[in-house]
């Protein structure tokens, strides 16, 4: 390979790391209403697949809003560990 091609798939690989890196930071900084978020938007949330948004939003319909974030550990198998995975992410203001 001629040096010039070596160089270019380099740059092509460090963009894409960029890029990639980018996307997870973005994701990282997402602030949720647990209060108003759909199951789909509850899913960008560490450790939270689509059966555990259906259960956030269950238990907001049948108990009414979440008054503090930490009260989505009265949802059935969210415990400490997985709350403190997402705690950054989530908020009940406005």
């Amino acid at each position: 390979m001629k040096m010039v091609e070596k160089v270019f798939y380099a740059l092509i690989f460090v963009a894409l790391i960029s890029f990639v890196g980018s996307s997870v930071n973005a994701k990282e900084n997402v602030q949720i209403n647990i209060n108003k978020a759909a199951v789909k938007e509850l899913l960008v949330l560490k450790g939270i697949g689509s059966k555990k948004a259906n259960d956030i939003v269950a238990y907001r319909d049948e108990h009414g809003p979440y008054k503090k974030t930490e009260d989505v550990m009265k949802v059935k198998g969210i415990g400490d560990k997985m709350f403190e995975k997402f705690r950054d992410q989530i908020t009940v203001r406005e």
